[in-house]
């Protein structure tokens, strides 16, 4: 079905987006129509609705979405640009009765530099604010929102090259600020490195430290007196390094329902369906003893969010898994 759309002609399209555009009450229609759209398809339904019936199309979702159709408002956040997706995340992290330091570390962690600076004009223009300053505001102060402010002056600071003499400098300043000094982690050590490299400089780092010292930095983390912000640290250093891992696991706790962040399964499988999925699915399989697809049966209600996370997790309008349409 999706290879068909990208090969016929723009009438395609129109067609599509009538059938769309004349779904009400029919929302299975929606979740076969968008859910396993690639970037790239969604793009063109989205210009080719706009074009047909003077509206975004996601104006029409979130419409369906008022009337408390959990599927619409996730429809929603599918078809829009990645870069305005995050930016909605993000505020949303921020205005939630906690923050969610998670989501946000996932964006500064996980974005380039150059959509680092996407989202956050994508953020001024539709909130009217600074997202590094709603950042800095936040209250009470928490470790995690040092490690963000050093990660967002890192994107805006950082060369583009990777270098192995700094990182190796790096290690070694890393290792005497923590287990070769006194065991504490010296906190304005690890913040300045971290507002000063790039994500792959930091990547780098943390692989000679390894080489160096015989162990990943984040076991070092562990000797010391296991405060607020080691903790943070470790997460972040994990979803920098090892992203497949992290995303694993984020999917795993909130499928079993272990975490009180009530969003991660939905934000993780729309930020990962085009990156890496399918390596994540590998390691939850691995590591977890789960498939992605039987859990999402066994812990989501049935009907279209259910099938909209089903289609998400196959990639594949025309991949059918133990949840049918």
């Amino acid at each position: 079905m999706g290879t068909e759309i990208l090969t016929c002609s723009s009438q395609g399209f129109e067609i599509e987006c009538k059938e769309i555009h004349d779904s009400p009450g029919r929302i299975n229609q929606l979740v076969r129509s968008l859910a396993s759209r690639s970037k790239l398809e969604r793009q063109q339904i989205r210009e080719t609705y706009k074009v047909m019936y003077g509206e975004d199309i996601t104006s029409f979702l979130q419409n369906e979405a008022k009337i408390g159709s959990k599927v619409c408002a996730a429809l929603s956040m599918w078809m829009i640009n990645p870069n305005e997706r995050d930016a909605i995340v993000a505020k949303e992290a921020l205005e939630q009765g906690y923050t969610n330091y998670r989501a946000l570390v996932e964006i500064f962690v996980g974005r380039k530099s150059s959509h680092i600076m996407l989202i956050k004009q994508a953020y001024q223009s539709r909130f009217r604010r600074q997202l590094d300053q709603d950042i800095i505001n936040l209250e009470p102060p928490h470790p995690y929102q040092k490690i963000l402010v050093a990660l967002a002056a890192s994107h805006k600071a950082h060369q583009v090259d990777v270098s192995q003499h700094i990182a190796k400098c790096d290690a070694k300043r890393l290792h005497e600020a923590g287990e070769g000094g006194s065991g504490a982690t010296e906190e304005a050590v690890v913040l300045e490195i971290l507002s000063k490299r790039s994500i792959p400089q930091m990547k780098l780092t943390f692989s000679s430290y390894k080489h160096i010292y015989g162990h990943e930095y984040t076991k070092s983390l562990k000797k010391g007196n296991s405060r607020a912000f080691d903790d943070a640290l470790k997460t972040v250093i994990k979803c920098m390094c090892y992203p497949p891992n992290y995303y694993a696991k984020a999917l795993y706790t909130s499928i079993k329902g272990r975490t009180t962040d009530k969003g991660a399964l939905s934000r993780v499988m729309m930020s990962r369906a085009e990156v890496d999925m399918d390596e994540i699915q590998v390691i939850l399989k691995k590591k977890h003893g789960v498939e992605l697809r039987d859990a999402i049966c066994e812990s989501v209600p049935s009907g279209e969010y259910r099938d909209f996370l089903v289609a998400l997790a196959t990639n594949t309008a025309a991949t059918t898994s133990h949840c049918h349409f």
